[in-house]
């Protein structure tokens, strides 16, 4: 005879309850990035208004981070050149996250669309290599990106079924795109 600390859980219930825990963290995972972007965007505001700029912050939660937009009023200045400044100021949004949250963040920062801008032009530049690849067989180097531009480049290559890697040391850090 069994006592009742000594039943046995099936494993049908046990596998029931598995969505359960797992929608309980999800949400605790979506409330964490949401935080992430409220600090972030408290941090963004603050320098707005010390630097004296215009603009507006926009937050989202896409996949599996928190993104902030700063939006509107001339702002090509929290760019700079070649989106330096934005990186910068996105290392700078991660640091105050940390400071505040304790946890280590992968907050996306963008400003006026830059990012998404760019993300179309790699896209691009990655099609353009995928046929390049697949016309002459041959790796392609392509010049030193930050590690955003990377990101975009690995993810169109590999849905192209090409082979893609990072090398080198940052900043000169590069895509070598191979035939599979």
């Amino acid at each position: 005879m069994t006592t009742e600390s000594e039943r046995v859980v099936p494993e049908a219930a046990v596998e029931a309850a598995a969505p359960e825990r797992q929608q309980g963290k999800t949400v605790q995972h979506v409330a964490r990035l949401e935080q992430e972007g409220d600090v972030a965007a408290d941090f963004l505001e603050e320098l707005l208004d010390i630097a004296d700029l215009d603009g507006d912050i926009d937050l989202d939660v896409e996949a599996d981070r928190a993104m902030v937009s700063i939006v509107g009023g001339n702002l090509g200045v929290l760019v700079g050149p070649d989106g330096r400044v934005l990186d910068a100021l996105q290392e700078l949004t991660r640091l105050a996250v940390l400071r505040e949250t304790g946890e280590r963040s992968r907050v996306l920062l963008d400003v006026d669309g830059h990012r998404e801008r760019r993300r179309a032009a790699l896209r691009e530049l990655a099609r353009r290599t995928v046929e390049r690849v697949q016309s002459d067989g041959q790796a392609v180097r392509l010049d030193p990106m930050s590690a955003f531009e990377r990101k975009v480049i690995h993810d169109v290559i590999g849905s192209a079924g090409l082979s893609s890697e990072s090398e080198g040391q940052e900043p000169q850090r590069c895509v070598v795109v191979s035939p599979a």
